[in-house]
C-alpha cells in the first residue's frame, strides 16, 4: 500500500478557510449555519465527521459545491481506512 498525505479533516477547512479569515466565532457561525454550537464544535474539532446535511448549510452558506466538502470528508475517511487494513487477501475473479 502506497503512503499517502494525511487529507485534511473538512472541519479544519471550515476553521481555517471560513471562521478565521472572517473573525466568526463557532457559536455565531453555528447560528448563521442553523446548527447547535456543539455540532459546529464537534465538526471543527474533528470529532465528527462531516454530514450530508451539514455540506448543503456550508455550501449555501459559503456559495461553494456541497459535493467538495464532501470530497474532503471521503478523503479523509478513506486515507483512515487505508491505514487501519495492513493485509487483505486478493478477491479478484478468475476466469476459466
Amino acid at each position: 500500500m502506497k503512503k499517502t498525505k494525511k487529507p485534511v479533516h473538512p472541519g479544519l477547512v471550515v476553521q481555517k478557510e471560513i471562521l478565521m479569515p472572517l473573525g466568526l466565532t463557532i457559536t455565531a457561525a453555528a447560528k448563521r449555519l442553523g446548527v447547535t454550537r456543539n455540532t459546529l464544535s464537534a465538526l471543527i474539532n474533528m470529532k465528527s465527521s462531516l454530514s450530508s446535511e451539514m455540506a448543503v448549510r456550508i455550501g449555501k452558506a459559503t456559495r461553494t459545491n456541497p459535493r467538495k466538502w464532501l470530497e474532503l470528508q471521503i478523503n479523509y475517511e478513506l486515507w483512515q481506512a487505508e491505514q487501519k487494513v495492513m493485509k487483505v487477501g486478493d478477491l479478484t475473479v478468475k476466469s476459466d
